[in-house]
């Protein structure tokens, strides 16, 4: 996390026995919706417990995590807590944190580069492009005239089943590219 809008020192939160959270810097009780607030905000802070002055910013970071999940915010599937707690007391147990915070790191700075490319897959719109196919298909097979700018000749039977298999065709790969992307 980024340090505080006010230096480089955490704000400092107090946790009191009664479960409350102050807010040292604002002098005010907060929750841990606002917490999660300042984590988003990269807005650095240290939870310590009042009583003992112990350093809890990690049990609490967790409790904001499990709130969120149980709220329906599910990011964490079952199977990568399962592996997760597998790999307690094991000998990958020291390697696990920093190649998490690596991994995320790369996803965060990669996450702009993901979105334009989920942007230009559909900027040229070939699901526009198939609309229109699918409308002018429609349309022949109606005996409804076509717009001024199609063929004029209707197309046979046959010429018809190839279109629908030739379009099919490319749905199907664009399923495929719009698949590729979101992977």
């Amino acid at each position: 996390m980024a340090a505080s809008g006010s230096g480089d020192d955490p704000i400092i939160i107090k946790k009191y026995a009664n479960r409350r959270l102050y807010d040292t810097e604002s002098s005010s009780y907060i929750t841990l919706e606002r917490l999660a607030e300042l984590v988003r905000q990269k807005r650095e802070f240290k939870v310590v417990d009042a009583k003992s002055g112990d350093d809890i910013t990690r049990s609490v970071l967790a409790q904001i995590i499990m709130d969120e999940e149980s709220r329906g915010a599910t990011m964490l599937p079952v199977n990568f807590l399962r592996q997760l707690i597998g790999l307690y007391g094991g000998q990958m147990q020291g390697l696990v944190p920093q190649y998490l915070e690596a991994s995320l790191e790369t996803l965060q700075r990669n996450q702009v580069q993901l979105r334009d490319a989920l942007a230009g897959a559909f900027t040229a719109n070939p699901f526009a492009d198939l609309a229109r196919r699918n409308m002018e298909m429609f349309q022949a097979a109606a005996g409804a005239p076509k717009p001024a700018a199609a063929d004029p000749a209707p197309a046979p039977a046959a010429g018809r089943d190839d279109e629908v298999t030739r379009l099919r065709e490319e749905l199907a790969a664009l399923q495929a590219k719009v698949d590729k992307l979101v992977r």
